[in-house]
């Protein structure tokens, strides 16, 4: 497992902070301005707050950034006897925040981030306040979430191939290997900007992944989907209303594999129908990536503009 002291060689030099309010041992984050508005990155699968790493460098100095490893990614513990569904992801989000008693937070999501932050903000909507969505889906109650995932799994390699490897009983022993294979797994979902690509990269990435228990995270976001374990939250009409009133922006790769804008783009144009949306051609997947500098611009611009 990645080492809780490890900066991989300056390119991640933040200190660790931990909490035990989720019932395990959570990395976080805290950058920045402590008396600064939050700003709350949520990563997805199967990366961890290290996506992050320009992000906060380009926002540290006008706003406090907190940025956690969900449970079983990056420095954060990997319990033995705990589920790793959607929800528990959900609840151990908000077990932080509530503990570190965070308001006025804007929500920076990605990947499997936007169903865990808008879980939060269903629950605790006057907590929030903005969304950016960046090749993260943001569902929140849409009666057309079905059909859009449904349609995005047709066309999409990563979840054809969990499906297909959850039928031949060897999902857990192929991504129990993420330490050895983590380059074909994040290229299966896409990335564009190979110059990102060194031995420090993929240290930072592999490393978390030493042996397979410590690869239940990832294994648990892949499985609760192939077996139907996750749980999406559903807001209430006052929650539902109030988030649908805080200042939302989209930011998303238009070469993503995974997550096609075509069918999940329009769960946040629904619930954001005037919100500004930036489609980034040749960025894939993991845009923060691909596109760090021109991101951070996009959300550094609409925080101050907002």
């Amino acid at each position: 497992m990645t080492s809780t002291d490890d900066t991989f060689d300056g390119t991640f030099p933040f200190s660790p902070r931990f909490s035990d309010a989720a019932g395990f041992r959570m990395h976080y984050v805290d950058e920045g301005r402590t008396d600064g508005e939050v700003v709350l990155c949520l990563h997805g699968e199967p990366t961890w707050s290290y996506l992050f790493r320009d992000l906060i460098v380009a926002l540290s100095g006008s706003y406090r950034v907190i940025a956690p490893d969900h449970m079983g990614f990056g420095k954060s513990e990997t319990p033995e006897h705990r589920t790793y569904w959607l929800q528990d992801h959900i609840d151990n989000l908000e077990q932080f925040v509530l503990a570190l008693d965070l308001n006025d937070i804007t929500l920076v999501m990605h990947d499997f981030g936007g169903p865990v932050g808008m879980g939060l903000a269903a629950r605790h909507p006057s907590r929030i306040r903005r969304i950016v969505s960046t090749n993260g889906p943001t569902p929140f109650g849409q009666h057309t979430l079905l059909d859009r995932w449904n349609a995005n799994t047709a066309v999409a390699p990563w979840f054809q191939w969990i499906v297909r490897a959850e039928s031949q009983g060897r999902l857990e022993s192929v991504l129990g290997e993420l330490g050895f294979n983590i380059l074909s797994t994040l290229k299966l979902n896409g990335f564009e900007n190979h110059t990102r690509i060194n031995d420090t990269w993929l240290r930072a990435y592999g490393s978390r992944f030493v042996v397979p228990a410590d690869s239940a995270g990832a294994i648990g976001w892949a499985k609760g989907f192939a077996i139907g374990a996750h749980r999406f939250e559903v807001p209430e009409a006052a929650a539902l209303d109030a988030i649908r009133s805080k200042p939302a922006l989209a930011i998303w790769g238009d070469a993503d594999r995974t997550l096609a804008a075509e069918h999940l783009l329009p769960l946040f144009s629904e619930l954001f129908p005037l919100a500004p949306i930036h489609r980034l051609a040749g960025v894939g997947h993991y845009s923060f990536e691909d596109a760090p500098q021109e991101i951070a611009g996009l959300i550094v611009e609409f925080l101050k503009t907002h």
